[in-house]
């Protein structure tokens, strides 16, 4: 919502044609989610299945340096697979009511800064959205990693520059 549509068709098109089914469902027929993502006639979300064609070069590096595959999957299944992703998709793609272009400067005054993150190589979250939502709140600063994916954080040594960033005041 508020996005305009060129950039939510890119954002669209950017996915898999198996994930804009998925997306669809959970965003027009929030009810038959859980079903969508367990039934064998349809492609399932390529989240939910595992599908690597969503991992970056430097994703699927960090899997495999971490056997993250494992870990991960008990990791994002703490509370059942339902409640971990099925609800996530359901509350992540469905109608907000609001645009988070709305969203108010949380800082009194303008005195602080929320920091934004984004790979630029992010085959799960397009790239276009953060772009487009922090070139419009004066409040974001946006940080795009040019060879990062979605699992920038768990790179080595990302955490101590994203904590240094911050603490340096380093745009």
């Amino acid at each position: 919502s508020g996005l305009p549509s060129n950039v939510s068709w890119d954002a669209w098109y950017q996915q898999l044609p198996r994930d804009q089914w998925a997306v669809w469902v959970s965003h027009h027929l929030p009810w038959l989610t859980y079903w969508w993502n367990t039934q064998k006639l349809f492609p399932a979300s390529s989240v939910i299945a595992y599908n690597p064609a969503l991992l970056s070069e430097e994703d699927a590096k960090l899997m495999e340096k971490f056997g993250m595959r494992t870990y991960m999957q008990a990791m994002i299944r703490q509370q059942g697979e339902y409640y971990c992703l099925h609800r996530d998709m359901m509350v992540g793609f469905g109608k907000w009511g609001w645009s988070p272009l709305d969203l108010k400067d949380p800082f009194a005054g303008g005195e602080g800064k929320v920091h934004l993150w984004h790979g630029a190589e992010d085959l799960i979250v397009p790239v276009i959205l953060s772009r487009y939502i922090s070139e419009r709140l004066p409040w974001v600063v946006y940080h795009e990693l040019p060879k990062s994916g979605h699992l920038f954080p768990v790179a080595q040594e990302m955490a101590d520059a994203i904590v240094k960033s911050l603490l340096l005041g380093e745009q």
